[in-house]
């Protein structure tokens, strides 16, 4: 490609090119990949100056979290930016930090409380920033699916893996259990890990990265991966499945790269000529089977970073680090891979209201919305983490 040919466009929220956050639906996404709400205009510009003059009286006192994800006015305060995990043990290794705010959602909070010492403070600017993911697999249906494994006989030789993405409660039930805790780039040594200790694993939340892991990187056949629905009896499953399974893969996906589609992959190789496609792990298997690079948040930034100039791609993966990428590599045709895009509209809650809000009223001496993960679901929580650290 002798150089660019297209620049980033801007999505816009005409029916025939996009849909945004609560303008509408598109019946080939994901059954359950909904986009609810409104995405907030942008802020009042002397938001910036009240945040930047709120943290400076913090200062070292305070540490703020970026996910990849959050838009570009709550990433400007960030002082580390990164993927869940990263952002996790970031503060984990800032002890003096007395508040940690977190601008993620829960479960990722979660986890920060959960590697942090008990004199830091984790803080979520707003309690509605949950994960759709996480909250596809509660406690109550994971004992349930145990129970059912016991009762065939088959507990004892099955080791739970939850992705990341998953409650504080579910990394609890896992360490409990013997199992670990895995990320998008850990799944593989996880399942290794998991296989040299028993016959099957129960992997939560994300049926998707469960079965791309198992069936492209560990070579398991895609018969032997069943789908174990919380809402069917018996999961849908029989006693004999349960027990034959290697994989069992709970009924779970991200809303936001559940809508990426198989066509979208082909349209996008029909517009762009040597296009590459870049995609998440948390994508359905026909799109990542069709996808030319698959990795986390990370891989597909490092990627993007160092791909020459002039060339072609299309990111499966949320749309603010899609943009991101877009602005930071001018020199790159960068585009988002699907037309009908989805926001993570519970990550979009972190916005520069909250933010600032949650910053003076720190500055004020009042601490708001803590998150606390109670003592014995931290134990057993961190257990399964500590072995994901240890992960050959």
């Amino acid at each position: 490609m002798d150089g660019v040919t297209e620049t980033w466009t801007e999505p816009s929220s005409t029916g025939a090119a996009l849909l945004l956050l609560g303008r509408g639906t598109d019946p080939s996404a994901e059954r359950g990949v909904e986009c609810p709400g409104e995405l907030p205009a942008p802020s009042d510009p002397t938001l910036v100056e009240r945040a930047a003059r709120a943290k400076a009286a913090l200062g070292d006192r305070l540490f703020i979290l970026g996910h990849h994800y959050q838009r570009d006015e709550v990433i400007q305060f960030a002082d580390v930016t990164g993927d869940s995990f990263k952002l996790a043990r970031e503060a984990a290794a800032r002890p003096d930090a007395e508040f940690i705010v977190f601008c993620g959602v829960h479960f990722m909070a979660e986890s920060a409380d959960i590697l942090t010492s008990d004199a830091q403070k984790v803080v979520l600017p707003d309690l509605a920033a949950g994960c759709s993911m996480a909250d596809m697999a509660v406690l109550s249906q994971v004992e349930t699916a145990w129970e059912l494994l016991e009762d065939a006989g088959v507990a004892d030789s099955t080791v739970p893996i939850t992705y990341m993405n998953s409650s504080a409660d579910i990394k609890g039930f896992v360490g409990r259990h013997h199992g670990v805790v895995c990320t998008s780039s850990n799944a593989k040594r996880a399942l290794t890990w998991a296989f040299e200790r028993g016959q099957r694993v129960l992997f939560l939340p994300d049926q998707h990265l469960g079965r791309n892991t198992a069936i492209l990187e560990m070579g398991i056949d895609a018969d032997d991966c069943l789908l174990y629905d919380p809402h069917k009896p018996g999961g849908g499953l029989t006693a004999q499945q349960l027990g034959q399974a290697k994989m069992l893969l709970w009924r779970g996906h991200c809303s936001v790269h559940g809508r990426f589609t198989k066509s979208s992959v082909d349209e996008i190789r029909l517009r762009v000529p040597d296009v590459n496609v870049l995609v998440h792990p948390e994508c359905r298997f026909d799109v990542v089977t069709a996808a030319d690079y698959v990795g986390s948040t990370e891989y597909i930034i490092k990627i993007i970073d160092a791909a020459p100039a002039g060339s072609a791609w299309a990111v499966g993966t949320e749309l603010n680090l899609v943009r991101r990428l877009a602005n930071a590599h001018p020199d790159k045709q960068i585009m988002f891979l699907e037309r009908n895009v989805c926001y993570c509209s519970t990550m979009n809650r972190i916005d520069l209201p909250h933010l600032v809000w949650t910053l003076e009223e720190l500055a004020a001496g009042r601490l708001v919305n803590q998150i606390t993960v109670d003592a014995d679901t931290a134990h057993h929580a961190r257990v399964a983490l500590d072995q994901m650290l240890a992960l050959p």
